[in-house]
């Protein structure tokens, strides 16, 4: 069995995981390296005085860990510059958010030049390199003009935005370009998929062949489609543990036998976490039979706080955390708690089990795992409801959850009634179902669909016909 190289923007290393916060896609990751004797390689998450003048190495239980420094010019222009300032609002349909700045774009160049690099020398012939996210898109191109022939496989966490959104990114053709170096591009959804065929048809002059392979730019490449996904034996086992337990315990002396709506997000604006506070507040308006009885925890971890758009989004939650509670709240009820702390993976399959509804409603999402690991962690004999945006990726695989418009506050308020109202066997139903598909398709279905069709050249489903 050929060796697997897998590459991110950034390397978890086992030094650095906390005892219960090691989430699926590591877990599904390192299964896959553990296997494949593999190699993880990617940024340490380490400033230095410049990028990659070092490649720092350690083995922990059959994986090697292979990690460099970013120089902060290149931490601020490439990651926060261009992969989370023209890439990351592109991809989420915020145009009105991006910055194309060109210096931005000649960083994230220059990184992904000097991942291929230090990559190149820990390379054997027949290596199998999967690379992972926007941050590095041009890195098979870079490789291969380095001489690699290894297969190479890339897999965008985030959806791929329609051709006339992605038209707006000044350097968009060579984005896709350098796309096609690969051998597979992997998608989390056929809508995904079929945006960026019509890119290269409809810009490129892409042409299909009856396998689903795509001539573009001179080059092949195959397209697939792989729902990433959890570890769902092991997040329910950890769910139903006495170790996540003493959080629910926890949680219920505090709700005191209110029903809990729980939010967990990454303070994102492509998340709806002001919108989501609007359906709530016009939920309370219309139900005061409900005042007491119902409370809303929305955790949300700041992320990418050099950035300007993440710390506005963050003042605007903090005024409408403070407008709601001051609206409704009595001497005796908390309507409304916002935590601005991340917790442990036990921590969260607690709360999630004690949570009567799960409000998922980003506004554009790749996937959204936290839905997938909320419908884990339910007990099956009183099991919570899900509310889930028609824009997260999960929604094509979760029918049975309420789904929403999250730009409309009226659709996401009546759910909320809908879901704190319906009866006991209506809720088992619903979770019944979408458990039996979280099973089937775990994230050990999801590493072994890619790395199949990386290395054997399964044929996908058809990605080129409109979803």
């Amino acid at each position: 069995m050929s060796r697997l190289i897998v590459v991110s923007n950034r390397v978890g290393l086992p030094s650095s995981r906390q005892k219960g916060a090691e989430g699926g896609l590591v877990s599904g990751l390192t299964g896959a390296l553990r296997d494949r004797n593999g190699l993880w390689f990617g940024w340490s998450g380490q400033i230095a005085k410049e990028t990659g003048t070092t490649v720092r190495t350690q083995r922990s239980r059959g994986i090697e860990y292979a990690v460099l420094d970013l120089s902060q010019e290149d931490y601020d222009a490439y990651y926060n510059g261009f992969a989370n300032r023209s890439l990351w609002p592109l991809c989420h349909f915020r145009i009105d958010l991006a910055n194309f700045d060109r210096a931005y774009y000649d960083a994230y160049m220059r990184v992904n030049a000097t991942f291929a690099d230090r990559l190149m020398p820990l390379l054997k012939p027949d290596d199998v390199i999967w690379v992972h996210d926007y941050h590095l898109i041009p890195l098979a191109e870079e490789l291969r003009k380095r001489g690699a022939k290894q297969k190479i496989g890339f897999f965008l966490h985030v959806p791929w935005p329609s051709t006339r959104i992605f038209l707006v990114l000044p350097r968009h053709r060579e984005m896709a370009r350098a796309l096609t170096a690969y051998d597979l591009v992997g998608f989390q959804t056929k809508r995904d998929a079929f945006a960026f065929a019509n890119y290269l048809q409809s810009e490129a002059g892409g042409i299909v062949d009856e396998t689903g392979v795509i001539t573009a730019f001179g080059r092949e490449v195959r397209l697939g489609v792989f729902p990433i996904s959890i570890d769902t034996k092991n997040l329910a086992a950890l769910a139903r543990s006495p170790e996540a337990g003493v959080h629910s315990d926890r949680m219920r002396k505090s709700i005191a036998g209110r029903a809990m709506i729980l939010g967990v997000d990454r303070l994102d604006y492509s998340k709806g976490i002001d919108r989501r506070f609007m359906a709530y507040d016009a939920m309370l308006d219309r139900r005061e039979d409900l005042h007491g009885k119902v409370f809303f925890l929305e955790i949300a971890p700041p992320t990418r706080s050099d950035v300007p758009e993440y710390r506005e989004i963050r003042r605007e939650i903090e005024l409408m955390t403070g407008r709601i509670s001051g609206k409704f709240s009595e001497y005796d009820w908390v309507p409304l708690r916002y935590v601005n702390r991340g917790y442990s993976q036990t921590a969260l399959a607690g709360l999630y089990r004690t949570a009567r509804v799960g409000f998922v409603t980003p506004l554009r999402d790749g996937m959204n795992l936290v839905a997938k690991e909320y419908v884990a962690a339910q007990d099956d004999a009183d099991p919570g409801v899900l509310i889930l945006s028609r824009f997260a990726g999960a929604a094509a695989e979760l029918g049975e959850a309420l789904i929403v418009n999250p730009y409309d506050e009226d659709d996401m308020s009546e759910a909320l009634e809908a879901a704190l109202d319906m009866s006991l066997s209506e809720r088992k139903r619903r979770w019944q179902t979408m458990m039996h598909t979280l099973t089937k398709h775990d994230i050990n279905a999801w590493q072994n669909a890619f790395l199949t069709m990386l290395t054997i050249g399964v044929t996908p489903a058809a990605v080129t016909s409109s979803p």
